[in-house]
């Protein structure tokens, strides 16, 4: 039956054209409307098809006052593949309408569309038809409305229409907008300028996905903004097209997200894109900018608020960090080597000026602690992968590290580097080569920031590189002269026994970590003991758990008991906090009733033997843990055949777990009480 009516489509459409009777003809588009209950894709085709063809026969009026009527009335329908049709007929028909039309009622549709209709599919078509409608409107006012569209449906949560607005929609906008000449003018600046106020209100948490959508705006602007900038320049009328004009390297620029972010696109054809890409590069070698307004403007205005932008942004969010180096990358991609090594490179060295004379955060030179760093080394030193630029990225992490472990300024800007060039493997090796310069460096502070940053690639690197590079590394800094150096091998030794499976490796670890703990000369170490509980407590739980059962809970023992006969209390204190943080960390794990008897309970009654004095409100928790625990050894026999318990889940009729985590919440949340009997240490 669905084939027949498809059939009709013609016949209907034929003898809408061809009728006398208004009031038949708008029957039949009401009957064409209204044929098929619920249209799939290639029957929407259909229908559009027909009525574009109607439209090219009747001309904009009767499209407005025949075709129109029939969207109006199914806009809101209770199926969404009519509504679909709706929002497409908004589109295929944009053409052939009355601009004032265009440009008011149909708009209007779409953006009530846009706004109401809960169908993903429906706001996507809205987009694209959105898209379609920016091409043909040639009033100016109406710039505005299109630049709300853009953000409301950039915020829309579905990722389908998101990705619409991307492929057809901001290409469409920003060609109307170079048209208008307002790419430069109004529309980047206005989406810095709401970067700007976000990052204003952001200063108590920021808004990450509002920034998400401003800068992702501006990604997909670099494109038309390149195309302008060739459009606009010195030699735009010298470029030929005859001759031999070679082909543009794949790898030139960025993959476009469409069609229509493709510079070649947007220029006209590849070969026009060619010939002035050539010229380009040759003005900005051998003649300079001088008189070419519209890169004057992306290298003075642009770049500048770039650049301040993101030394403002957040650099222990690891988002952001990773969206500017993305945004940066693409743009350098986009504009090429020359501009990137010329007019990008010397703005950010400008500000970020590497000395080591220069080491004084108080001094001012605190932007090498922001997110300038990370962003810098990420997003424009590895656009290209040449040797001198291995090389530069190279030195400037070494100058980052070195500079920053002098200065004894905080090293997030440098872990953000790491954690952003981890993430592809490609740059493993580069990061350990900036390492090993800071194991063998003269001063000790460096080789401490060393040891602290291999903690951070041990996850992600394979482990053929942490038994060749890293292992050996840390083995040669657990022996420095300096005990502050070897102090901060702990955390990364502590995280490969978390991470790594190779049996040989770990043992190598766990010798070096059990000469922490047992040679004379580190036994009255206060810090070294700090930072082995620190790290037991925070790797403890996911280590192999004969490692947990015969290394750390034995251990954690022997430091509680010797913490019993502590004469400074201070220290005394910070043990004890410290060993209740990796307790209350490892009573989650199943621990067997011969290490729950032998050093997990009599750990415990140490420490609350300290709290009992120190800290009553611990002690608390603590005698109630282990109550829970003697109740589960007594227990043993009926409730685990398997002799392993788990103290988390122990008490009888009661989760335990529940219990004393609500009871560890009670506590660490009584601020006045934790600053007034003990400092935690961090």
């Amino acid at each position: 039956m669905e084939c027949l009516k498809e059939e009709l489509i013609p016949l209907i459409l034929c003898t809408a054209c061809l009728h006398p009777e208004p009031k038949e003809r708008d029957q039949l588009l009401h009957i064409l409307f209204n044929l098929i209950k619920r249209p799939d894709d290639e029957q929407r085709q259909m229908i559009l098809t027909g009525c574009v063809a109607f439209a090219r026969h009747v001309g904009p009026t009767r499209v407005e006052a025949e075709l129109l009527p029939q969207c109006w009335e199914q806009i809101n329908h209770k199926y969404p593949e009519r509504r679909l049709l709706v929002a497409e007929s908004c589109g295929a028909l944009a053409p052939y309408l009355p601009k004032e039309i265009r440009s008011s009622l149909v708009l209007s549709m779409l953006q009530q569309m846009l706004a109401e209709d809960k169908a993903d599919m429906v706001r996507e078509a809205v987009v694209k038809s959105l898209g379609i409608i920016m091409g043909y409107i040639d009033d100016p006012d109406k710039y505005s409305q299109g630049f709300e569209l853009m953000l409301l449906s950039l915020s829309d949560p579905s990722e389908r229409v998101v990705s619409a607005v991307h492929q057809v929609f901001i290409p469409a906008f920003a060609a109307w907008t170079t048209e208008l000449g307002t790419l430069q003018t109004a529309l980047i600046p206005s989406l810095l300028t709401r970067i700007e106020k976000l990052l204003m209100q952001g200063e108590h948490g920021l808004d990450e996905h509002k920034l998400h959508v401003f800068l992702s705006a501006l990604q997909s602007l670099i494109p038309p903004l390149f195309a302008v900038v060739l459009q606009n320049a010195p030699f735009t009328s010298r470029a030929i097209l005859h001759g031999d004009i070679p082909a543009i390297e794949v790898t030139r620029f960025p993959r476009p997200a469409s069609p229509l972010q493709d510079v070649a696109t947007i220029i006209g054809s590849r070969e026009m894109l060619s010939a002035l890409l050539l010229l380009y590069d040759h003005q900005l070698e051998h003649e300079g900018t001088t008189g070419w307004d519209s890169l004057l403007w992306v290298v003075n205005q642009l770049l500048p608020q770039l650049i301040e932008i993101v030394g403002r942004i957040n650099v222990t969010s690891s988002t952001c960090v990773h969206e500017f180096s993305r945004f940066f990358w693409r743009f350098c991609r986009t504009f090429g080597k020359i501009f990137t090594n010329t007019k990008v490179k010397p703005q950010f060295q400008e500000i970020l000026r590497l000395s080591e004379e220069n080491v004084d955060v108080s001094a001012g030179n605190d932007i090498l602690t922001k997110a300038t760093v990370p962003i810098y080394a990420t997003g424009v030193l590895t656009c290209y992968n040449q040797e001198e630029d291995r090389k530069l990225l190279v030195g400037f992490l070494e100058d980052v590290m070195t500079t920053l472990s002098l200065s004894h300024a905080p090293l997030d800007s440098l872990k953000a580097s790491f954690v952003e060039l981890g993430a592809n493997p490609v740059y493993h090796e580069l990061l350990l080569t900036v390492l090993w310069y800071g194991v063998v460096h003269t001063s000790a502070l460096v080789r401490c920031t060393a040891a602290r940053m291999f903690e951070l690639l041990v996850k992600g690197v394979n482990e053929t590189l942490v038994a060749q590079r890293v292992v050996p590394a840390l083995i040669t800094l657990s022996s420095d002269p300096e005990i502050s150096v070897r102090i901060s091998t702990i955390p990364a030794f502590g995280t490969i026994m978390e991470t790594v499976t190779q049996k040989e490796l770990l043992e190598r670890v766990k010798m070096q970590l059990a000469s922490f703990l047992e040679d004379p000369q580190y036994q009255d170490q206060h810090s070294l003991h700090m930072e082995i509980i620190r790290t037991f407590g925070r790797v403890g739980p996911n280590a192999e758990p004969r490692f947990r059962d015969e290394f750390v809970l034995p251990h954690l023992h022997k430091l509680a008991l010797g913490n019993n006969s502590q004469a400074v209390e201070s220290k005394r204190i910070d043990i004890a906090t410290q060993l209740f943080e990796a307790y209350s960390a490892l009573s989650c794990c199943f621990i067997s009733e011969e290490v729950m008897v032998n050093h997990f309970l009599p750990g415990l009654r140490c420490l609350r033997a300290d709290m009992e004095q120190l800290s009553p409100e611990h002690e608390v928790i603590l005698s109630s843990m282990i109550k829970e625990c003697e109740i589960k050894v007594e227990n043993r026999g009926m409730a685990d055949a398997q002799g392993s318990m788990s103290i988390a889940s122990s008490l009888v009729g009661e989760d335990a777990k529940t219990k004393f985590l609500s009871k560890m919440g009670q506590l660490t949340t009584s601020g006045a009480m934790l600053a007034n009997v003990f400092q935690r240490k961090k």
